[in-house]
């Protein structure tokens, strides 16, 4: 029988493990391997940030979670895989052998590409419930004694959702303090206009988040690149379409978020025909490493163009949508292998966000991603912030109950009312 080692209990870790359980034959090992023994939810990390959650809240232990389905845990970080021999080393020295192989590690946050970045330099992230947890402690100070906000995402990310849903929640809780005419808010951000989102906009997203930004009083610059952090201050500089240096800003803030590039995890960076330069998984239609077809890759460490070029460099983002159907797929093509079949199951590589502004929200759907689109739609509304809190709890629900029901194309899509994300 199979050993299937999944890599990451995360977003799509954790899915993946369930339903490859119910994928898989009965008799074949299921393992996952995590460098943390509780899954958190992250699209609530926003929340955590300025205390609208606690970080308990969405945390779940995930050992007795999946010991119920029969999947084993090892609660340890992978050093280095080693592809060529089927085995994966671990931060403690074991070595796990593998037949398949599952990456759903998440990015490396490279903090480190810009001087000053991150929660060990001067700005708070919200990429991890330990930096949210973090940023709601500085939060707490900044509201006693406010002052100016810079936040947004630095050249090489790809993931800026959250940067807008975090802007707009930090707006709403000032308004809420009454004390909103104190917090002079900037938006800096690679994107070459604001709602380009890494997908080249969708629908009308840059006229509508201009309209918004220009509501809440949130000035931006576009094609920014950060050069380096500074306590209390950041330099960041303005570039034409063109790519070319425009304008030098140096801008003083109280509390900044800043969302940061992202690269492969180290376990796997540099392996010569697994990863892209960036240390990404490579994929086939199929899910799988064209050099290592027993390797599969789901979620952000897949390694996915850009959509279009921009004068600052721009990622592709990887939604929740997007990632349920790549676990799905990789369940259905490895039980294709184990039953000796050549896999069939493509993932639907479409986006669809809900971003939480406090009070209210925008959501977004691509289909598919990369233009020309079948639908290219985007709204905002208060029916969006009811959305997400809905999605948190049936999300957490489905982890602890361990089903494979298919979250977007139950929840999010009824909601939008689209349901031919997959051709039917």
């Amino acid at each position: 029988m199979a050993h299937i080692v999944i890599v990451g209990a995360g977003l799509g870790g954790m899915p993946m493990a369930y339903e490859m359980r119910e994928a898989a034959h009965p008799g074949d090992r299921i393992t996952v391997i995590a460098n943390t023994a509780k899954f958190h939810f992250v699209p609530s990390n926003p929340w955590v940030a300025v205390n609208w959650r606690q970080r308990e809240e969405i945390e779940l232990e995930i050992e007795p979670l999946l010991k119920k389905h029969n999947i084993d845990f090892i609660p340890v970080g992978a050093k280095r895989l080693h592809p060529d021999e089927n085995s994966l080393e671990l931060e403690d020295g074991r070595r796990i052998a593998y037949d398949f192989l599952v990456m759903a590690t998440g990015p490396k946050l490279a903090f480190d590409e810009i001087e000053g970045l991150g929660p060990q330099g001067h700005t708070q992230s919200i990429c991890h419930v330990e930096h949210a947890t973090h940023a709601a402690e500085a939060w707490a100070k900044f509201v006693a004694e406010p002052g100016p906000i810079v936040v947004g995402a630095v050249q090489g990310s790809s993931c800026f959702g959250p940067a807008y849903e975090f802007a707009m929640i930090m707006e709403t809780d000032l308004r809420r303090r009454k004390i909103r005419d104190q917090v002079p808010m900037t938006f800096v951000t690679a994107e070459p206009y604001i709602g380009h989102l890494g997908l080249g906009g969708v629908g009308d997203s840059k006229g509508l988040m201009e309209s918004i930004f220009r509501d809440k009083h949130v000035k931006w610059i576009c094609n920014a690149k950060v050069s380096r952090v500074e306590a209390g201050k950041m330099f960041v500089t303005e570039h034409d379409e063109d790519g070319k240096p425009k304008k030098e800003h140096e801008l003083p803030f109280k509390y900044s978020m800043m969302l940061p590039a992202f690269k492969g995890v180290d376990a796997v960076f540099g392996i010569e025909g697994l990863t892209n330069p960036r240390g990404f998984v490579l994929i086939d239609p199929y899910q799988r490493n064209p050099k290592y077809p027993n390797i599969y890759a789901i979620g952000v460490c897949v390694a996915i163009p850009p959509v279009e070029a921009t004068p600052i460099p721009t990622g592709t983002p990887k939604t929740g949508y997007m990632i349920e159907s790549m676990v799905t797929a990789t369940a259905r093509n490895i039980r294709a292998v184990l039953d000796g079949r050549e896999p069939t199951e493509k993932a639907t590589w479409n986006a669809v966000c809900l971003a939480d502004f406090g009070d209210n929200g925008a959501a977004f759907v691509a289909l598919p991603q990369i233009p020309p689109r079948n639908v290219n739609w985007f709204s905002h509304g208060k029916w969006v912030h009811l959305a997400k809190v809905g999605f948190e709890k049936y999300f957490m629900h489905k982890m602890k109950k361990g089903t494979t029901e298919t979250v977007y194309e139950k929840i999010v899509m009824e909601a939008l009312g689209i349901m031919k994300l997959k051709g039917k």
